[in-house]
């Protein structure tokens, strides 16, 4: 056995050593195969960190500039490449070839070598040389030099980059503008993009400029561009300065210096491209063309998403958010904005001076129907795989106000093999659901148009950021488990979405129900569950009549440190238990009242989870994270429902333990079978704390480094039962005085790579405490390494 093992790592050996020779097989005479680059060497680096943050975004272009990947690159590195490249080796050994699975394997897997010419060195260092320019390093300079290997046909690159020192912004004017031009500027000087002492950056300057053509736009200078002014630069009044003069060109065309008021608006409604405008609803200054009797779309749903007004200066930042909205209702497959200038304002209307754009909006109709078909493949934690199949169709604009209607009809079958039982499950269902863009609520109406006394549409509405949705679904599915039961699960809600700022958003369900009910029931189901208790749960019968609210908020972007708070209280069973106790005369707290033959769920419920961001250079972030939640039930109800309650541990909590792998407080569910565990491990209250220091390695594979605590517990220890119950759950509730001993404690590193549309996680958490009693003294009480680990593979961050 010793000697198989030997000769496999022997000739794994000399294979790679094979192999990797070959990648120079064809290499032209006077060419080497690019290796990639060593560590790149800054000399004269400013010592001064007041602008560390401009030095290291500068640094970052600059190797994004330099960054060339060699064959064989580790996760896109320029730095790191494996020891041979497979695809180099299929290249050099199919080249050359004309078959025709030569040819497939070329372009199916070979990659051609790449060269020193290839990089082009000379040419990247004079690209990072203007980087450096760029951003007010105007005496930098970059070189470079090949590193020799052994294998003379192969090379590395080294750049060594000279920083020199740092200019900044002396002081700026602007001049040659017109003076209402010069009063918008001068009443905005506290936004300006450059500022007295900041480093010099063309980036900095085009977004002044860009500022400035915005702030002209949004106050009716329709015309006017950014290029109609350009910068004047003198670096040698002041060392290591730049004084800065924003001049508007000369000769500029009258009609980009003239503020443009909006006009008529016609709004054409096409099913198609080329369809035929037959028919028109016309106002004082409104049009609406459309095709047939009736307009395809109520005319309101596009008016009150259209900011901008006739007889008003023209506004590009009500043009850039009048599109925005119109497009998010997805009715509309292309929306195109036409405004066509008028020669002079008609009398009366606009003031003499000013002129006329009048507003030609297209909108083209997407295609009403959308069908998909869905497969998936699912799994539990305890135990249950299985297909899934959904087919559904999607009606756009349902009722001619982008509405949005969704019916889909699935199924799935699950089997599950335990102790011989065969619990394999197949389930069937519906759901349908549609969703309003506007609130639809008694005595309000989000859309209400109304007019002024000249017949102009004036938006009765709200000061929305985004359009609000009204959603309203419903759903049913059947399980059946031969030989077992039959099971029907009923679920509805009615929810409103909106947003009330940019940072802020909110959700509040007035009506959400879930219900299951178990009709059919055999002898040898009632025996299953005898033997197998952690389904009791699962299986119960319960109405949970919610209302839930919901506020999230979200720092602006732009911020440094931002943060993300997301806060949900939800209530079931108080409405219809004081409708019992007013109108049907039952004790509020009595149990076990019904609705639809099943005791109803009573309880508060609210959860909170705030997580903040601290940057701390733009490749690092130390992220803080804490989620918190507390359940209370009463009146009607003994206990929580099973899916309520909170849980700690897996890939998103407590990561050096497993789902459900901790609490309730110095409860041990390693005494205990993993059924049972599933069972017990939960509670009424929960914590749960974080912190993760994030950092890119290289290429697109980022590291993470955490450090984890939770629980969850009960809000009380009084239990009706046995003694032996009592023991168990001893020590279960929350006592703010063993808070410290009962918090899991964990560390752990990750990786983390980012495919762009997605991220890959793989987290190994290591535990340091356990909240229970291991019989081992002491803080760090964690007995054996190996019963102390957990590893977790997830997909996205986990806060």
């Amino acid at each position: 056995m010793t000697k198989s093992i030997i000769h496999s790592a022997y000739l794994s050996l000399c294979v790679l050593i094979v192999s990797s020779c070959s990648m120079t097989k064809n290499i032209p005479e006077g060419e080497q195969l690019f290796r990639g680059l060593t560590k790149i060497e800054y000399e004269d680096e400013p010592k001064d960190d007041t602008f560390a943050k401009h030095t290291a975004t500068t640094k970052e272009e600059v190797e994004a500039a330099l960054a060339s990947a060699p064959n064989g690159s580790l996760f896109g590195s320029s730095y790191y490449s494996k020891p041979w490249s497979f695809r180099l080796w299929i290249y050099n050994i199919f080249s050359g070839k004309d078959t025709k699975f030569a040819r497939w394997m070329m372009k199916s897997f070979g990659k051609p070598p790449v060269l020193m010419s290839q990089v082009n060195p000379a040419l990247r260092a004079s690209v990072a040389q203007s980087v450096l320019r760029s951003n007010g390093y105007f005496r930098s300079t970059v070189g470079y030099e090949p590193v020799p290997m052994r294998n003379p046909k192969k090379s590395k690159l080294s750049y060594t980059i000279r920083l020199d020192s740092l200019f900044r912004f002396d002081s700026i004017a602007y001049t040659n503008f017109p003076a209402p031009i010069s009063q918008l500027i001068d009443s905005t000087r506290e936004e300006a993009v450059i500022t007295s002492g900041a480093p010099v950056s063309v980036t900095s300057l085009d977004e002044e400029r860009n500022r400035l053509s915005t702030l002209f736009r949004n106050n009716g200078y329709y015309f006017y561009a950014p290029s109609y002014a350009s910068y004047l630069a003198d670096t040698l009044a002041t060392p290591n300065h730049v004084q800065l003069q924003l001049r508007l060109a000369d000769g500029l065309p009258d009609d980009a210096l003239r503020q443009w008021y909006v006009g008529k608006v016609d709004v054409n409604f096409r099913k198609s491209m080329r369809a035929t405008l037959t028919d028109s609803l016309q106002r004082r200054y409104l049009t609406i063309h459309y095709q047939g009797r009736k307009s395809p779309i109520r005319p309101r749903i596009v008016l009150k998403n259209l900011k901008l007004r006739p007889r008003q200066l023209f506004s590009y930042e009500k043009y850039q958010e009048s599109a925005s909205l119109i497009n998010a209702t997805g009715v509309f497959s292309g929306v195109d904005f036409q405004f066509l200038p008028r020669q002079q304002a008609e009398s009366g209307q606009v003031p003499q001076s000013a002129d006329t754009l009048d507003l030609r909006l297209n909108c083209t109709f997407n295609k009403p129907y959308d069908f998909y078909l869905e497969t998936n493949l699912t799994g539990s934690t305890i135990g249950r795989y299985g297909p899934e199949l959904k087919v559904g169709f999607t009606r756009l604009n349902a009722f001619r106000g982008a509405e949005k209607l969704d019916v889909n009809l699935h199924g799935s079958y699950e089997w599950q093999l335990r102790e011989g039982a065969d619990m394999s499950t197949y389930q069937y269902g519906a759901d349908a659901s549609i969703e309003f863009p506007r609130i639809i609520a008694p005595f309000y109406d989000s859309d209400r148009i109304r007019h002024d006394k000249n017949g102009r549409p004036r938006i009765h509405r709200r000061d929305y950021t985004y359009t609000p949705t009204t959603l309203a679904k419903v759903s049913m599915d059947i399980v059946r488990r031969p030989k077992y039961y039959k099971m029907q699960v009923i679920s509805g809600e009615w929810t409103y979405r909106w947003q009330s700022s940019a940072q802020s958003s909110h959700e509040f369900s007035p009506f959400t129900l879930k219900y299951q009910y178990i009709s059919n029931r055999t002898e040898q189901f009632d025996s299953f569950l005898i033997a197998n208790p952690y389904l009791v749960a699962s299986m119960e019968d319960f109405l949970i009549p919610k209302i839930r609210y919901t506020y999230t908020y979200k720092s602006p972007s732009s911020l440094r440190h931002p943060i993300r708070w997301e806060t949900t209280v939800e209530e079931s069973g108080n409405l219809i238990s004081l409708w019992n106790s007013v109108i049907r005369g039952r004790s509020f707290n009595e149990k076990d009242k019904k609705l639809l033959f099943t005791p109803y769920s009573q309880f508060v419920r609210l959860e909170t989870d705030l997580t903040k961001t601290w940057t701390l250079n733009t490749a690092t972030q130390l992220v803080g994270h804490v989620n918190a939640g507390i359940i209370y039930a009463y009146g009607n109800s003994d206990y929580t429902p099973f899916s309520e309650v909170f849980y700690a541990g897996g890939a998103n909590s407590v990561r050096a333990f497993s789902v459900r792998g901790i609490g309730p407080g110095s409860f041990n569910g390693t005494q205990l079978s993993r059924q049972w565990a599933y069972l017990m491990q939960n509670g009424d209250l929960k914590l749960i704390a974080n912190l993760e220091y994030r950092t890119r390695l290289f290429g697109s594979l980022n590291g993470a480094v955490f450090l984890d605590a939770g629980n969850v517990w009960n809000l009380d220890e009084d239990f009706d039962s046995d003694e032996l119950i009592e023991a168990l759950f001893k020590d279960t509730a929350f006592r703010p005085s063993k808070l410290f001993d009962q918090l899991a404690l964990g560390t752990g590193v990750g990786l983390r790579y980012d495919l762009g549309f997605l991220v890959i996680r793989l987290d190994w958490g290591i535990a340091i405490h356990m909240p229970y009693d291991t019989g081992k003294a002491g803080y760090f009480n964690v007995n054996r390494f190996r019963d102390a680990h957990t590893l977790h593979f997830a997909i996205g961050y986990p806060f």
